[in-house]
């Protein structure tokens, strides 16, 4: 009996224990009925039919790309018109540019026999105006000591012409050639205001390039003294986290510009120095104007030595005859093979990796742009331009390339194996060179802060 009452007296005990629980308990909530709303259907509303619907998604993506391409002309436009607004000041700029890409090179090997950089900067230049003032006045006095005989040459070359013109395979009678020569005279006379215009204005501009050549001046020996300051100045002006990708590639698309001016330098020098031995043994006048014409030619590709050249053989047939000027035509053509076979293939394939094609159209565009001069920095522009967006686009944080080679250039020997590569060091200097110009300073310095 006793454990029974125990047990029942537990049984009852547990119950109230559950019972003062659920007295304690959070009760249920209920809704009052002013918030029970009944809920109200989603209505999906189908969107209207557009005309791009209808357009296939390769049209779409074409119209895209259309407008952005638009957009794109139009600012090369405005550019091309501020820079033509500016040519005053522009071109004495990118020839400073061109020059300075030249002579860096023995400006920095004076540096780095302690000399000092406006030393240095100021000797290189003074040599290369006695270079150049001293090679145009052996021209002019070339030119000036050979004027009367090349007068009397030029009478007698043109009737050694008009006679081989009336029996040579063209059978050309007397009657033709006097109306052709009289044709040519009445030009001449009908145009005269405009050649006397063309002479006043060129006149009017020798203002303007007696500025520019001081100019050229000044600009290159800055160029020379603070290049490597210049760039990191420019480089600070942009976001933190473009500076070190932009310092370097300026740093390898100024090593292709060295790269390429050298080539050209060499190639000029080499077709100069053949078409005027060939002049010199011919025995035609202003060899030497000639072969600096020539040289002056070679520096825009593939087309300019090769008007220079045909400006021999003109003179060439007018003084010493058509025999000794298709000799000279000869000649001309040997050179141009052996600067297109030989020359351009290892010397200038070692500085820039351009097709032919895309040489040609920059230059026909350079010359319509900008004239004389857009042909001239066509190329160079080209290859600089090659070889800065081909590192961007494949190293966009502004690690170096694995060779410490300027993108875009064709080596000639086998390339380095995998197991034989050094490792890439971002602190180790290039091993063409120092380090890229403002790239350290970037660096030591936070991103410039």
């Amino acid at each position: 009996m006793p454990m029974v009452w125990v047990d029942t007296a537990r049984q009852r005990a547990r119950a109230r224990l559950a019972a003062a629980r659920q007295d304690r308990a959070v009760p249920p909530f209920t809704a009052a009925p002013e918030l029970d709303e009944p809920v109200a259907a989603v209505t999906l509303v189908e969107r209207a039919p557009s005309v791009d619907d209808g357009l296939p998604r390769g049209v779409r993506t074409a119209g895209a790309w259309a407008w952005r391409i638009i957009l794109f002309i139009a600012a090369a436009y405005l550019l091309i018109r501020v820079v033509s607004a500016l040519r005053v000041v522009v071109i004495p700029v990118v020839v400073a540019l061109l020059l300075a890409a030249m002579f860096e090179p023995v400006a920095a090997a004076l540096r780095r026999r302690g000399m000092n950089r406006s030393l240095a900067a100021g000797l290189v230049l003074v040599t290369a105006l006695i270079v150049v003032f001293g090679g145009l006045a052996l021209i002019v006095q070339t030119f000036i000591a050979q004027l009367d005989d090349l007068s009397a040459q030029v009478s007698d070359g043109l009737d050694e012409v008009q006679s081989w013109l009336a029996r040579g395979p063209l059978h050309l009678t007397q009657t033709q050639l006097s109306d052709g020569l009289e044709r040519l005279r009445a030009s001449i006379t009908d145009n005269q205001g405009a050649l006397t215009s063309g002479a006043l204005s060129t006149a009017t501009t020798l203002g303007e390039v007696l500025a520019g050549f001081f100019l050229v001046l000044f600009t290159l020996f800055f160029y020379l003294r603070d290049g490597a300051q210049i760039w990191t100045f420019i480089c600070r002006l942009l976001p933190r986290g473009a500076r070190i990708p932009a310092a370097r590639a300026g740093h390898y698309s100024w090593h292709t510009l060295v790269s390429y001016v050298r080539a050209t330098v060499l190639v000029a020098f080499v077709d100069a120095a053949g078409i005027g031995i060939g002049l010199a043994v011919l025995g035609v006048p202003l060899a030497l104007p000639l072969a600096a014409l020539v040289f002056l030619g070679a520096f825009i590709p593939v087309v300019g030595a090769t008007l220079t050249g045909a400006v021999a053989v003109l003179v060439a047939l007018v003084t010493v005859g058509p025999v000794k000027a298709l000799i000279v035509l000869g000649v001309v053509i040997a050179v141009q093979q052996l600067e297109g076979h030989v020359l351009q293939p290892l010397i200038m394939g070692r500085a820039v990796a351009l097709h032919p094609l895309a040489v040609i159209l920059s230059i026909a565009t350079g010359v319509l742009v900008a004239g004389i001069i857009g042909g001239l920095v066509a190329v160079p522009l080209l290859a600089v331009l090659n070889t800065a967006i081909r590192y961007l686009f494949s190293h966009p944080a502004g690690e170096p390339t694995p060779d410490r080679e300027p993108p875009g250039t064709e080596r000639l020997e086998a390339p380095m194996a995998d197991d034989d590569a050094p490792p890439a060091d971002d602190d180790a200097p290039p091993a063409d060179g120092p380090e890229p110009a403002g790239t350290r300073d970037i660096g030591q310095r936070s991103a410039l802060r």
